[in-house]
């Protein structure tokens, strides 16, 4: 599949702001894992007014990061991020990876394998079985996340229902928490968006020793039968991976209960939402500012 993805971020100040900082994360990696493969064909950035400094660098987890500045007095940014991104889905259709899930290692066999296995993928995977700033194991959520680790389980089996749980438990609904809402809380309600869905299962996954990685991105939505696709309409996404020795990271998506296919486009993964934000500084003026965000993700013809 092929996309075009434009994202468009705009502040609008009550008073002209003198001078802001920003760094960005709104450029789609590539990505080249065994189940799933990114490749970013053109890109561009544009920032309005024009920055005064700017520069591109890779974080320590490869997303592609962009650092600018703007010096002059200014009452409005506008951001846009332009990416054009061909996507090859799963190693298999969800069907074939749940059908094979049988067969796969039991769960706790990977757990110990997280803490013993030298090769170098192993070792890098470790670091996502630990707490991290937003996404910190507790009681609870162990507790909610064993129904779905019994003994012996497979991985991708016990991945799978842990998912299929969230989707069910948990309703989605916009505005009843903030990136900033603890996941104790999120767990209590039960009620959230799709990155408090992606922290959960992460949570859930790391509280049974597990690696999982917080996957930032964006899901292209279709139109109801009959009806045009409105430009804009589209939204950022989030969700998640589970380390897998034989297969390497697999992404689950709580928020739709399904395993990402050529819907999703990666733009960068991490820890948590804090490692890949797409888009945070400062800026010095008085008074306050609204902020509006349209997505759109384009079906390109091959």
């Amino acid at each position: 599949m092929l996309f075009k993805i434009t994202h468009k971020t705009e502040y609008v100040y009550d008073e002209p702001a003198s001078l802001c900082y920003n760094e960005a994360r709104l450029l789609p990696r590539p990505v080249d894992e065994p189940c799933f493969k990114q490749i970013c064909l053109n890109r561009k950035f544009i920032i309005e007014p024009p920055y005064t400094d700017y520069s591109e660098r890779t974080d320590y987890f490869g997303n592609s990061v962009l650092y600018y500045t703007i010096r002059q007095p200014h009452k409005q940014t506008v951001i846009t991020a332009i990416s054009e991104v061909q996507i090859d889905g799963p190693c298999a259709p969800a069907e074939t990876v749940l059908q094979a899930a049988a067969g796969q290692t039991p769960w706790e066999e990977v757990r110990a394998s997280l803490q013993t296995d030298l090769n170098p993928t192993s070792l890098e995977a470790r670091q996502f079985v630990l707490n991290s700033p937003m996404v910190v194991v507790f009681p609870q959520l162990a507790d909610y996340a064993a129904a779905s680790f019994p003994a012996k389980r497979p991985i991708l089996a016990a991945a799978h229902h842990l998912m299929q749980r969230i989707h069910h438990d948990f309703e989605f609904v916009a505005g009843v928490t903030s990136i900033a809402t603890p996941l104790a809380e999120v767990l209590k309600k039960r009620r959230g968006v799709c990155q408090d869905f992606a922290h959960l299962m992460v949570g859930c996954l790391r509280s049974q020793g597990l690696a999982a990685r917080y996957v930032s991105g964006y899901i292209e939505t279709l139109p109801p039968p009959g009806q045009e696709k409105l430009v804009g309409a589209d939204a950022s996404h989030a969700w998640c991976s589970v380390f897998v020795p034989e297969l390497g990271w697999v992404d689950f998506d709580p928020t739709n209960a399904l395993i990402p296919a050529e819907q999703h486009i990666v733009l960068g993964w991490g820890r948590d939402f804090s490692d890949v934000t797409p888009l945070k500084g400062v800026f010095f003026s008085n008074g306050q500012h609204k902020l509006r965000v349209s997505v759109d993700v384009a079906r390109q013809t091959v």
